[in-house]
């Protein structure tokens, strides 16, 4: 292994990373970095994210300057396939690390320290250092007035840096206004709960019930900030932060250096600078070993046309779709959407993702981009750069559209999409998944709830398969058998050679083409039969092992990592009444994760998010993002001794 060529590369990475972070410092101006439910002469500079954002600018800088110089003289020597691949896996978890800095220096929080369950029960952040469990139970004996307001401080906040006022509590709770300042009164000196919560008179406030009630916030640790960087990069777009909306807790750069994860993940970090490495056998190697997915065509022996070719598209379409978006969103809304939806990412501005801005229009726009996102790029390329012969321009590009949909990979992606759908539809309208409280009284029809489980189901699907992870429709809600298909389709995945996760549609396919093929061989063992795929014929014994250690690979993983998260998370992380649903909640998280999705079931549904976990399960879910995008094997090898002792 030659250590210096590896760190050669890996500085590149470390500066690329630092550029990107000193680029999003500009969000932290409010005339740019404002969502489009903001007016930005109510906000303030955001020192506290700048100043994350540049202290991890600086420490990349640093870590850059350290390999470069480790790495001194090395300039032109080869790059070989073991050098390549350790530079893939060590690329990811050098930016991983950077990546989380800016959320832990900006002071970016997650969560409110005080878990309430019930009037007799409730959970104290206290333990911040331990390794899993950090919260202490507390049994309770609040009165009904007691926790009528102790859940509106902890819940009902727009702003919870902010905090509640008097008066807001009485008109949530119905409470009367001096009962509501005498409990405020009593929750500050109970034990175990009155420490998390405090007042602030509001300035210039004479009125009495303008007096603000806050519960205090969790900072995000190491693990928390680690799930969160490379749940950007791998562009899973799972979270642990529940307020997104708070510029005090979470600033606008920050938000912002969260969605550019995406961007930078999107085709990789690697392809971004084979550009400047060329056609040379480095770029070649780190090509081979960065695009996700089997690939059905050769290696191009020009390697940064392929670069320039993928990245550049890759840009058009994140600029056409933040142009389409601008219709309905800010510019800063638009960008961070745009990255999460080409990227399949998934990562908002907003709790509530897409569903927020409640538009069918950006709802449409956006399901159309997913399709795109996790159709192969070299199809894309094919659909809108016309290749040169003979005929009209409108025949040879006739010629090539046909050519795109004869990829049997992109039909068999497309198929699944609309029957998935018309399931989900039908069993959703059967079960009344699509009604809404005041349908019957608006005189809403048949039709009515048929484009809304189309416009709903449509989206909900797309961003499963691509593995976007968006929400528009809490699926959480939906019948089993809808949460089972969409459950199932978080194996799935997109198509190889796309910003899509997951396993890919064309693994399915060969999978199950060599199952039929050895099913065949037990009652004709005699029988010749290569495999086909589409017109194209296969005959690699190569790939053949290959799919199938895939496939063992990612069922053993499932089922090693479910048993270590179901051993080390401890039942608090679940409502007393809920703790049965430990088995499925974990084993969609690990689903979710491993595949690069976001969102699951239950307690990381689409209304929720990774927070509730203990710290070293995140720590397992950030390694199961890591090898789901890089399909396992580059960073599987991290962890033997004979990689890196071995010089060829």
């Amino acid at each position: 292994m030659n250590f210096r060529v590896v760190s050669y590369y890996l500085s590149i990475v470390c500066f690329f990373v630092a550029a990107a972070m000193a680029a999003c410092c500009l969000f932290a101006f409010p005339w740019l970095g404002h969502r489009t439910s903001e007016i930005y002469s109510e906000l303030s500079f955001e020192s506290d994210g700048v100043r994350g954002l540049l202290f991890s600018v600086a420490v990349s800088v640093f870590a850059g300057i350290l390999l470069r110089h480790w790495a001194k003289g090395v300039r032109g020597e080869g790059l070989y396939r073991k050098e390549a691949m350790a530079t893939v896996g060590l690329s990811w978890v050098i930016a991983t690390l950077l990546g989380g800095l800016p959320y832990m220096i900006a002071g970016v929080k997650y969560a409110p320290a005080i878990r309430l369950e019930s009037p007799v029960y409730a959970e104290v952040y206290e333990h911040p250092y331990h390794w899993r469990q950090n919260w202490a139970s507390h049994d309770l004996n609040l009165s009904e007035s007691q926790f009528k307001v102790l859940q509106a401080v902890i819940d009902d906040p727009s702003l919870p840096s902010r905090g509640i006022s008097l008066g807001e509590i009485a008109d949530n709770t119905g409470l009367d206004s001096q009962l509501v300042r005498s409990t405020v009164s009593q929750l500050l000196v109970l034990e175990g709960i009155g420490s998390k919560l405090r007042t602030i008179e509001a300035p210039g406030a004479s009125n009495p019930q303008s007096t603000l009630v806050t519960v205090e916030w969790i900072s995000m640790g190491f693990g928390d900030a680690m799930f969160e960087s490379q749940s950007g990069f791998s562009t899973t777009g799972a979270t642990v932060i529940s307020k997104l909306e708070d510029p005090k807790f979470v600033p606008h750069c920050i938000l912002f250096w969260r969605s550019a994860t995406h961007f930078l993940g999107g085709l990789g970090i690697i392809v971004l600078f084979v550009v400047l490495l060329g056609g040379s056998s480095a770029g070649k190697a780190l090509m081979r070993a960065e695009m996700p997915g089997p690939t059905k065509e050769g290696n191009t022996p020009r390697m940064q046309h392929a670069a320039w070719r993928f990245g550049g598209l890759y840009i058009v379409l994140n600029t056409a779709l933040t142009i389409l978006l601008l219709f309905d969103m800010n510019l800063f809304d638009a960008l961070c959407h745009a990255f999460g939806t080409m990227a399949t990412g998934g990562f908002s501005t907003y709790d509530s993702s897409v569903g927020y801005f409640n538009s069918a229009y950006v709802d449409y726009i956006i399901t159309l981009f997913m399709i795109l996102a996790g159709t192969n790029f070299a199809l894309l390329y094919l659909l809108v750069i016309l290749k040169a012969g003979s005929g009209s321009r409108f025949v040879r590009w006739k010629q090539q559209v046909i050519q795109v949909f004869k990829d049997y990979e992109l039909r068999v992606y497309l198929s699944i999409i609309v029957v998935v759908t018309l399931l989900v539809m039908v069993y959703g309208l059967s079960y009344g998944d699509w009604d809404l409280p005041g349908d019957e009284a608006a005189g809403i029809g048949l039709f009515d709830k048929i484009t809304r489980s189309l416009r709903y189901g449509l989206f909900q699907v797309v961003a499963i398969i691509t593995t976007t992870g968006f929400g528009t429709h809490d699926f959480n809600q939906w019948n089993e058998f809808g949460r089972a298909l969409l459950l199932g389709l978080m194996f799935i995945g997109g198509c190889a050679g796309s910003t899509g996760g997951g396993m890919k549609v064309i693994r399915h396919i060969l999978f199950v083409k060599i199952l039929r093929h050895e099913v065949e061989l037990l009652y004709h063992p005699n029988v010749i039969r290569p495999l086909k795929l589409g017109n194209e014929t296969f005959d690699d014994k190569d790939m053949r092992r290959g799919i199938l250690a895939y496939f063992g690979f990612i069922a053993a993983l499932f089922m090693l990592t479910w048993l270590i998260i179901m051993a080390v998370e401890p039942d608090t992380t679940w409502h007393h009444d809920d703790v049965s649903n430990k088995l499925v909640d974990n084993s969609s998280a690990v689903i979710a994760t491993l595949n690069n999705i976001g969102p699951g079931l239950g307690i990381v549904g689409a209304t929720s998010n990774y927070g509730a976990y203990s710290p070293v399960s995140k720590l397992v879910f950030t390694w199961l993002m890591m090898l789901g995008r890089l399909e396992i094997f580059s960073i599987l090898i991290l962890f033997s001794p004979a990689f890196w002792l071995s010089r060829r």
